[in-house]
């Protein structure tokens, strides 16, 4: 990979925001939460032209690495900047087995997120994708799925290097080929 603008991407639970924060380290770039700036007090989504405003500003430097899904709400935003996507595919079963631990591991601590929200049991119980995470990652994992190997087939995004990741494994070969390639590049 050769990029220094970086999109992850992938369905919710599938590690993504980890992932991109493991890939700022490496490169020693910043990392952009875009939960962090949609999501307001009380899962308040900011307004979308504010939204699209507070996302171009941070997006105005020469290196980053962003994660989130917002390709509806921001349309090709990111990816106009973006010089390679990183697609985090995990299985469903996996992605499933994750969030749930997550979710309940949020629940029972009450970590803080973003702005002052918390995972609520009685979201994670819901059968409302608008309101647990937990069915939303189901509910929306196979449109993702279609939806990111669509614009990987595009030529609109023909200027995008595509890396896909399908299993734990791969994310950690792929975090060592950049560790060594990062080395190799400050080495004298």
């Amino acid at each position: 990979m050769s990029g220094r603008r970086i999109s992850v991407v992938g369905t919710s639970g599938s590690g993504k925001s980890s992932l991109a924060r493991h890939i700022s380290e490496v490169l020693g770039i910043p990392h952009i939460e875009l939960d962090a700036i949609h999501h307001q007090a009380d899962w308040t989504p900011m307004p979308a032209h504010e939204f699209q405003v507070a996302v171009a500003e941070r997006l105005a430097p020469d290196a980053w690495v962003a994660d989130g899904n917002y390709h509806g709400k921001l349309g090709d935003l990111v990816w106009r900047r973006t010089d390679t996507v990183v697609w985090f595919d995990l299985p469903r079963r996996v992605v499933i087995r994750q969030i749930t631990k997550r979710t309940i591991v949020r629940a029972a601590t009450r970590r803080v997120l973003w702005n002052g929200n918390r995972e609520e049991w009685r979201n994670m119980l819901s059968l409302d994708p608008e309101r647990s995470v937990i069915v939303w990652a189901w509910t929306t994992h196979a449109r993702n799925r279609e939806r990111y190997l669509s614009f990987q087939a595009d030529p609109a995004y023909g200027h995008l290097e595509f890396i896909r990741l399908r299993s734990h494994r791969d994310a950690a070969r792929f975090l060592a080929g950049l560790a060594e390639s990062s080395s190799a590049r400050t080495e004298p």
